[in-house]
């Protein structure tokens, strides 16, 4: 088979729909021969064919979606994963030497994994859950290295922080971040189509900028309002409604303003009453 047949050959996988179909697509590449290896490295090294380098790629898709398996345990989308993984894959075809002797399937390994264990990092559910390089080794190694799915042991955690040098105190934090389990904020509908996430019942509408600014707007209005309104009562009235409503914390009972002013609590009550009328009137009118 000839490179120019290899090349005719390939399909274009974004011209495919689902990932279903990109991966039964990608299975379905030729693979490239040690000699047809060498010849496409070759090209591209010293001729930078990058024809040669889509082949080098192409034929290598189905090792991204291979590996791309083995991350599905960390929630994120098995789509994205072979994204980075191809990504991985390209790094790896540029800097491909093919005098080394080495398949590119055993080169391109390492770049691929690399890649796809950067983006998991930075957006798995744990935020800088592995900052040091002992730490990512047992964030991406604990999994496979628990015998149970039970919690770990002493024991157990001791052989494994031997093993991957780093603290027994570290293998227990990782274990319980790796078991736990958090709830999406962005709100996702149930069957009678209303939002049940977290994000639907703990944003709080009153503190968006425009409530806040109508609340202060509405409540300027109020005061200029009522002021007004006191203003058109006469000076016993207006002290009269200032001791019973507006001393917040103090306010006055109708048998205290009736010894102030040497009258009985009932004509008190009328003074009050007669003065809310006019002010809930006069606040109508504005």
């Amino acid at each position: 088979m000839t490179n120019q047949t290899i090349a005719l050959n390939f399909p274009v996988p974004s011209a495919l729909g689902s990932l279903d179909q990109y991966i039964q697509a990608v299975n379905r590449f030729p693979l490239l021969t040690a000699e047809q290896e060498r010849d496409l490295g070759t090209r591209l090294q010293q001729d930078n064919d990058l024809d040669a380098a889509r082949q080098m790629v192409m034929s290598h898709l189905r090792l991204v979606v291979a590996v791309s398996r083995q991350y599905m345990g960390y929630g994120l989308p098995q789509g994205d994963l072979i994204q980075e993984g191809n990504i991985g894959l390209m790094k790896a075809v540029r800097r491909f030497d093919p005098n080394r002797g080495v398949r590119l399937v055993s080169f391109a390994l390492h770049w691929i994994k690399a890649e796809i264990h950067e983006y998991i990092l930075r957006n798995w559910r744990m935020m800088k859950v592995a900052t040091t390089k002992a730490q990512r080794k047992l964030f991406f190694n604990l999994r496979g290295m628990k015998k149970s799915h039970v919690g770990l042991t002493r024991e157990q955690a001791n052989e494994i922080a031997m093993t991957l040098k780093v603290k027994p105190e570290e293998v227990f934090e990782m274990e319980m971040r790796l078991s736990s389990q958090d709830v999406a904020l962005d709100p996702q509908p149930n069957d009678d189509g209303e939002s049940v996430s977290p994000l639907a019942y703990l944003t709080d509408s009153d503190d968006e900028p425009s409530r806040i600014l109508e609340h202060a707007e509405n409540e300027r209005n109020k005061s200029a309002g009522l002021a007004r309104a006191l203003a058109t009562l006469d000076p016993r009235s207006r002290k009269i409604i200032e001791a019973r409503w507006l001393n917040e914390g103090n306010e006055s009972t109708l048998q205290t303003l009736a010894d102030e002013y040497g009258v009985s609590a009932e004509r008190i009550r009328q003074i009050e009453v007669k003065a809310m009328k006019t002010m809930r009137a006069q606040i109508g009118a504005q």
